[in-house]
């Protein structure tokens, strides 16, 4: 569940912000005012949210994902083992 915090709590929090997220992974909400101004989350999840962003963003790796998933729907995948001796090639 997220934790909201007001600015001026999160502001004298902030060293021990890491380790409370740490602890209960996700994001913390701070608020200004009673409504939502920033979040604040562990670099892991950062970096994975913009990488997703990137992927989402790009016609042709989505074009190829969507194929693939058709593929796998369908039946036509490749079976680990096979793609295993290959890799071992």
């Amino acid at each position: 569940m997220l934790k909201e915090i007001p600015m001026n709590e999160a502001r004298r929090q902030l060293t021990s912000l890491p380790e409370r997220l740490a602890k209960n992974p996700g994001a913390i909400i701070v608020t200004r005012r009673g409504k939502p101004v920033l979040a604040v989350l562990p670099w892991e999840l950062y970096d994975s949210i913009m990488e997703t962003l990137n992927i989402m963003g790009d016609e042709e790796l989505m074009a190829a994902f969507r194929q693939g998933v058709k593929n796998i729907a369908e039946g036509k995948g490749i079976p680990w083992e096979e793609v295993e001796r290959e890799l071992d090639k």
